[in-house]
């Protein structure tokens, strides 16, 4: 037997009569039809991706961002609402104030830390709320519990982006969302080979909102990709965890930098949402986010001088990759709602990888000085 699983590089399958294939066409027989709407690798990555979140059903999409929008865009329509929490992914944010609103959909920002915030919004009928958490760059941890006895009070439902947490870290569906979704280019992938993404939720919603939508719209994911996301699968929470320990060590090494103004982990006490994300999740991730005590042109003379860890806006790769998220990321978010969530010009977002922590650290220490 094979120890690694098959890819299934095809576009369609063949039938052994016509009836077969109109028993297919018809849903009269489960089988392959068509790799937009399903085939046997990416199925293989979806059913594992399942048992590994603890959810009823998966579908695959080919990028995050497909997943994002596709698990917002099968259940919602024009003159129904989203509340949605302001810190978002640049795209998500786009997705959420011009996208939709172009189809009649009303989105309402909240600041995602302030309960208050999102009782007040979900004080009236929604068909979405939705979040991350920790939040991209800055790390918001948001109380996904809570937020979701709200949402469905509201008769919403809830959709979190898991993709900072992964599913070793946290379990948005066990706090009580209704749908996750992820980047699989990112953790799940791990080493920057390709592109994917994922939608997790009950088999009533994946059957009846996300199936139809994603057959008919076709962001389906390629079964090269979806093997690799297998693969990736194997050492995820190796990968994970020996990154967040690295994470740890040097987010501690940067608050005493002189060089640097402030640290954003969510492992450390002095972070806002510390006893929040030791409740909620069961680690506290790989990325760190810090400010310098100088602004744009320090930044980039510090990026610049750096020689192990790379210049990237992916994250959660085996590498340590660093971005500038004011100029890059969230270059597209408008500059007030940036200065809202507290993006400036000497913010920047660290994803930490699996080189050896000194290392790391060595290098920030050489490129700060």
């Amino acid at each position: 037997m094979e120890n690694a699983e098959a890819i299934y590089m095809t576009s369609g399958f063949t039938y052994a009569s016509a009836e077969e294939a109109e028993a297919a066409f018809k849903g009269e027989v489960e089988r392959y039809v068509y790799s937009r709407y399903a085939n046997p690798t990416v199925s293989m990555f979806e059913e594992r991706l399942r048992l590994l979140e603890g959810a009823e059903a998966c579908m695959a999409t080919g990028s995050g961002m497909a997943a994002v929008f596709a698990a917002l865009a099968c259940q919602i329509g024009a003159g129904e609402r989203l509340v949605a929490s302001r810190a978002l992914f640049s795209s998500c944010h786009v997705i959420a104030t011009q996208i939709l609103p172009r189809f009649g959909v009303e989105t309402e920002l909240v600041d995602g830390t302030d309960l208050n915030a999102w009782e007040k919004a979900l004080s009236k009928p929604a068909k979405i709320a939705f979040l991350e958490s920790p939040s991209n760059p800055t790390l918001e941890i948001l109380d996904i519990a809570k937020v979701a006895c709200m949402a469905h009070a509201a008769g919403a439902k809830l959709v979190v982006d898991n993709v900072f947490a992964t599913p070793i870290m946290q379990k948005p569906l066990d706090l009580g969302a209704d749908i996750v979704t992820y980047s699989t280019t990112k953790h799940i992938d791990g080493q920057g080979r390709s592109l994917g993404g994922a939608v997790l939720a009950s088999k009533e919603f994946v059957t009846e909102k996300l199936l139809p939508f994603l057959r008919h719209t076709g962001p389906a994911l390629s079964p090269f990709n979806a093997w690799i996301g297998l693969k990736g699968l194997e050492t995820l929470e190796l990968r994970v965890r020996a990154a967040e320990t690295s994470a740890a060590k040097v987010a501690d090494f940067l608050s005493t930098h002189p060089g640097v103004e402030n640290v954003i982990y969510p492992g450390r006490k002095d972070c806002p949402g510390h006893a929040l994300a030791a409740q909620q999740m069961q680690g506290f991730g790989t990325l760190t986010t810090f400010r310098l005590t100088g602004g744009k042109a320090h930044c980039f003379a510090t990026l610049n001088k750096l020689q192990t860890i790379r210049i990237s806006n992916n994250l959660g790769d085996a590498k340590s990759l660093i971005c500038h998220p004011d100029t890059t990321t969230h270059a597209k978010v408008p500059t007030e709602e940036k200065q809202r969530l507290g993006i400036g010009p000497n913010m920047l977002r660290l994803s930490v990888g699996l080189e050896a922590t000194a290392d790391i650290i060595r290098d920030l220490d050489n490129a700060l000085r």
